[in-house]
């Protein structure tokens, strides 16, 4: 055996070496490794096969022995490109059904049972024989109808392959790119070395595919070992990111746009893979419309973003936060229109009367504490108003209750339509409302007073029996005291409403404190 034939062998069998290695290594570990692991076991092994076999193949000195290392070559060699392109499918999230399975599996098998029984019919190899020039183990064939079948399919997998990882290439975190040149160059060294084959290149004689797979292998253990594939692999990360309801952005440190999941793109229909590797300050005004409406500056923060016009408005918390080790920025969108809107009908249960949809008594509570408090603090005057509906049981006696509440939520109406943001309008219990007015004199606040009880005097409520007509008694106070509190100023407004009763009604009262009287 020469030194260029044993050259050959050694090569062929450090890739079987090489093979088999990484079968029985990924065996061992299967259990830490995805289902994913199972297919490169047998994709591994059949290329072990076909090395070995290969490799005895060129230990043959006569026909009978070459072509019976040729069949067991053809147990691994034709199975283990459809296998790589399974692997890769599985690898990329591709849905591997047993129908598609069979289907890609079902040419390498014919492709065997076609070698197996070239004799008798040579549509393989039209011609298989020992070189006449080189002698054994080298082959001189000439090829049949299923050789070229065969070539093309084994040919078109490998290519396929190729190009599905390619695709991910531009979409795939650094991180992952390892996984990515080891499957690329997987596929892509044993494709052009078939390739120089069929086109006579390489040494006559001698298939060469096998004698360059130790180099993929090298490539597969490295992607194991230096970034954990199986373990942690992109189809895996996708399949998260990707069902995840909140719509997830991620930027480099560059803030360009490097990765973004399906919610987003749902989020944002006009976002696409075109955006990759674009600014995102640019990214976000040709998706939206609008300006980014928060500080990328600010690495970790949470805010509320509202998206869509008034008809479909939806509200988003938006959160970012930094990438680990600070080479990027997440972004998460989390759609809380819902919630926000669950929140705001419990608040307006808790918080507002239900028959005049203003501030009920709860409410005026907690929200005058807080303004009372900030006054006391501010030096700022602070006045109440107790409003009372004069006789208006005898509009419930004469007319019923259901248009006792017509006039109930009238009136609120009309005073409604006479306060400003500064001022607090509440419902405090039955037909009794009240008014908190920060910044507000006593004085003052009986000229506010008088003018919302002119304006229910001058405006009945129209019923089918007639129009209503009511008038307002208020009692009106002012905080005096360093430390009198809220209960204490009601107090004062309600004797002050108590007297504006008691003198006639349809009346303002101030509230003076001098000798317990109240006066005009």
């Amino acid at each position: 055996m020469n030194s260029l034939l044993t050259a050959y062998i050694t090569l062929i069998c450090t890739s079987g070496v090489l093979n088999l290695y990484l079968c029985i290594h990924v065996f061992i570990n299967r259990h830490r490794y995805k289902t994913i692991a199972y297919i490169f076991i047998f994709y591994t092994s059949f290329i072990a096969i076909y090395c070995f076999a290969s490799a005895l193949g060129l230990t043959g000195t006569t026909l009978e022995q070459i072509k019976f290392w040729t069949i067991i070559q053809y147990i691994g060699m034709p199975i283990s490109s459809p296998l790589g392109l399974l692997f890769i499918m599985q690898y990329l999230g591709k849905k591997l059904t047993k129908i598609r399975i069979i289907a890609i599996l079902a040419i390498p098998v014919i492709s065997f049972v076609m070698v197996a029984t070239n004799d008798l019919h040579h549509l393989h190899y039209k011609v298989f024989q020992i070189d006449p020039v080189l002698g054994a183990p080298y082959i001189y064939q000439e090829i049949g109808i299923w050789y070229a079948i065969h070539g093309v399919y084994t040919f078109g997998c490998m290519f396929v392959a190729f190009l599905l990882v390619l695709s991910r290439w531009r979409e795939t975190a650094k991180i992952y790119r390892v996984q990515l040149v080891a499957l690329l160059l997987g596929q892509l060294i044993p494709m052009l070395t078939a390739f120089l084959y069929l086109i006579g290149v390489t040494p006559k004689g001698i298939d060469p595919v096998p004698m360059v797979l130790w180099s993929a292998s090298l490539l597969y253990l490295w992607a194991i070992n230096s970034s954990r594939m199986f373990t942690i692999m992109p189809i895996a990360k996708d399949a998260i990111f990707n069902s995840i309801n909140d719509g997830v952005i991620v930027l480099d440190e560059s803030h360009q746009l490097i990765e973004f999941n399906q919610a987003c793109q749902r989020l944002f229909p006009k976002l696409n893979k075109s955006a990759l590797g674009i600014g995102f300050n640019q990214v976000y005004f040709e998706i939206s419309g609008e300006s980014v409406p928060f500080n990328l500056e600010d690495s970790i923060g949470t805010q509320e973003i509202q998206l869509g016009d008034n008809r479909e408005k939806r509200i988003y918390q938006v959160r970012t936060s930094l990438l680990q080790d600070r080479k990027g920025l997440l972004i998460i969108f989390t759609n809380i229109t819902e919630i926000k809107t669950l929140q705001v009908k419990l608040e307006q249960q808790a918080y507002s009367d239900e028959l005049t949809q203003i501030f009920n008594r709860r409410a005026f509570f907690e929200k005058c504490n807080a303004e009372f408090a900030a006054a006391n603090k501010e030096s700022s005057p602070y006045t109440v108003v107790l409003m009372d509906i004069d006789y208006f049981k005898k509009v419930n006696d004469t007319y019923g209750h259901p248009v006792g509440d017509q006039l109930l939520i009238h009136i609120a109406k009309l005073c409604q339509s006479q306060m400003n943001k500064e001022m607090l309008f509440a419902r405090y219990g039955g037909e009794e409302f009240v008014v908190a007015l920060k910044g507000r004199t006593a004085s003052e606040s009986k000229k506010i007073a008088n003018q919302l009880r002119k304006i229910i005097e001058s405006r009945p409520l129209p019923t089918p029996e007639g129009d209503i007509s009511v008038t307002l008694s208020c009692g009106v106070a002012e905080a005096t005291e360093k430390d009198e509190t809220l209960y204490q100023l009601l107090n004062k407004a309600d004797k002050a409403l108590y007297e504006a009763k008691g003198e006639g009604r349809n009346q303002v009262r101030v509230y003076t404190g001098v000798e317990n009287r109240i006066k005009c």
